[in-house]
This record gives C-alpha cells, sequence and structure tokens, in this order.
C-alpha cells in the first residue's frame, strides 16, 4: 500500500505552541502588572493552559460557533471579569498574541523532516483551528510553501477527530483516505482519529512517557521517513502494508 502524502498537524507537531503560549503570556502578565493575578504566575500559567484547553475542547464540539468567542470566553474566565466586553476582551488578547507572536519557534527537526519528505510526498495542512491564525503563522514560520492546502475546522465546519474533517483534508488532495498518513501529537484527536477515518495514523509522542496499544508512535520527527518507508523500529506496531 502506498503512502503518496503526509497531513500535518501544526500546534506541538511541528509548531513549539506550549513554548510559545507559555512565554507570551508570561511576558504579557509581566507588561499588564497581573504577575500575581492567580497568587503566582506559575499559579496564572497554569490557569492560562487549563482554560485554553477547556475553551478548545468546547470549540472543538461546535466549530461552527465564532472563532473570536472561545479567545473571549477564555479572556473573561482568566481575568474574573464575566462582563467584559467584547471589544475589551478582544484588545486584552490583542496585547497578549504580541508578545505570544514574538515567541513562534518551529521545533528543532521540523523544517528537515518536511525538507526531507517533499521530494517523495504531497503535503498538507489540518488543524483544529482557523485559517486566519495558521496561514499568517505558517508563513511566519517559513514553512507555508511546503504544504499544498492548510485546511482548518473553523472554516471546514467539522474538526478532528471526526472522520469529516480528515476527508475534506484527502478529498483536497484528491487521494484516498489510506494514501495518506496524519502526523499530529494527540493520540486520540489525531493519531486515533485518523486511523478510524481510514488514513494511516501518526502519534508524536515527544515526550516520549505515552503509550497507547494499537497506534503507531514516534518520538521525534526524524523517525517519521523510515516510517512511512515500512520501518517499524520505532515503535510502530505494524507496518502500513
Amino acid at each position: 500500500m502506498t503512502i503518496r502524502a503526509v497531513l500535518w498537524d501544526v500546534d506541538d507537531t511541528i509548531f513549539d505552541y506550549a513554548g510559545a503560549d507559555r512565554a507570551g503570556m508570561r511576558a504579557h502578565l509581566t507588561a499588564e502588572g497581573l504577575a500575581g493575578l492567580h497568587g503566582t504566575v506559575e499559579e496564572a500559567l497554569r490557569r492560562w493552559k487549563e482554560l485554553t484547553e477547556l475553551h478548545w475542547r468546547r470549540y472543538e464540539e461546535e466549530p461552527a460557533g465564532s472563532w473570536q468567542d472561545q479567545r473571549r470566553h477564555r479572556v473573561r474566565d482568566f481575568l474574573g471579569r464575566p462582563a467584559l466586553t467584547d471589544a475589551e476582551a478582544d484588545a486584552w488578547f490583542g496585547r497578549y498574541v504580541t508578545h505570544y507572536e514574538a515567541a513562534w519557534e518551529l521545533f528543532p527537526d521540523a523544517l528537515p523532516v518536511l525538507d526531507l519528505l517533499a521530494p517523495d510526498y504531497r503535503q498538507a495542512v489540518l488543524s483544529n483551528s482557523s485559517i486566519h491564525a495558521q496561514e499568517p503563522k505558517l508563513r511566519a514560520l517559513g514553512v507555508r510553501d511546503h504544504f499544498e492546502a492548510v485546511l482548518c475546522a473553523a472554516e471546514l465546519g467539522s474538526a478532528k477527530p471526526a472522520a469529516a474533517a480528515f476527508h475534506a483534508a484527502c478529498t483536497a488532495l484528491g487521494l484516498a483516505p489510506h494514501q495518506v498518513a496524519y502526523v499530529g501529537d494527540r493520540p486520540d484527536i489525531d493519531a486515533l482519529g485518523a486511523q478510524e477515518a481510514g488514513l494511516h495514523g501518526i502519534w508524536l509522542d515527544r515526550s516520549g512517557t505515552g503509550e497507547q496499544p494499537g497506534l503507531r508512535r514516534i518520538t521525534d520527527l526524524h523517525q517519521l521517513p523510515p516510517l512511512l518507508r515500512g520501518d517499524t523500529r520505532f515503535g510502530a506496531p505494524s507496518t502500513f502494508g
């Protein structure tokens, strides 16, 4: 069975979202005079992460909702100010984004592997985000030209792990699901979702501490090319054939 394309997640897969989010929020709290809002900066960062995950889950379940709304809800909950207007919440988030964008970085293995795969595999992005967030990010990071298409839940109206999201990406590539591998950092949303949709799901477990029987797993993107060729030394339970 021939894999003809690699479909990528972005945040915490090729782009260090968690690192940029943490560094950006730390700088933002200092600039806003809010370092003690939740007791300590570490507690504030933990609370921001919890709220991000909460509102992302809600957005993934209802991607047709407003992209801006999930950001506004995060801000209101984080500040403990439910009456904050949309304009006020947007302005606060916008100031955070300035610090967040200043901390953007690819993971060190991302660009070398994107380049290595380019001669043999078509590549595209499927993200549970918005095209308005991911397109500028990929361009700023210098990797947008590696991808034939960038598809996002906000515009598709369907989010991973729904099969419809994966199938929409396959349709955009003009390929059947069994011809496409999907790489992402979440075993459930990314790898298992792709696998259940008929793609070849690959879980990028950068921490190297996870365990998900039945999923193809790598801990570094440099392990991806041999895995695509059917070499299973890197934790994959079976070949693609």
